[in-house]
């Protein structure tokens, strides 16, 4: 149990890194007016935990240790529910209904769409 936890402390820890700095990066480029950054974080991981899950049901040989450091670690540090309410609360307050409802629709069916599409391209390709 404790080597999970270390493999999951240690992936939440690349995951978070990983965040920040697409999110930065990302705020750069295209301003903070939307919050591009954390939609392409949440979205991009989602297709990366669709490829993991992917992998495993095609029998990818990934140890426990290694599939918690993958999914709950880094993948859980990558992506963020917190920050996505956050960001969709400063939209209603500053921006309107309709912003922060394209914001979260599109949020969440791009998530599921890219969980799905990396799922199956590891099924189908791999």
């Amino acid at each position: 149990m404790l080597k999970t936890l270390v493999y999951i402390g240690v992936g939440s820890c690349f995951g978070g890194v990983a965040r920040y700095l697409l999110s930065q990066l990302i705020r750069e480029k295209v301003g903070a007016a939307f919050p591009w950054g954390t939609f392409v974080v949440n979205v991009l991981g989602c297709f990366i935990i669709g490829v993991i899950y992917g992998m495993i049901d095609r029998g990818y040989p990934m140890s426990n240790e290694m599939r918690a450091f993958l999914t709950v670690g880094f993948c859980g540090g990558f992506t963020t529910f917190s920050t996505f309410v956050y960001e969709t609360h400063q939209l209603l307050s500053t921006s309107g209904l309709l912003l922060m409802a394209v914001y979260a629709g599109l949020s969440f069916a791009a998530g599921l769409i890219c969980a799905y599409m990396g799922q199956m391209l590891v099924r189908n390709v791999l």
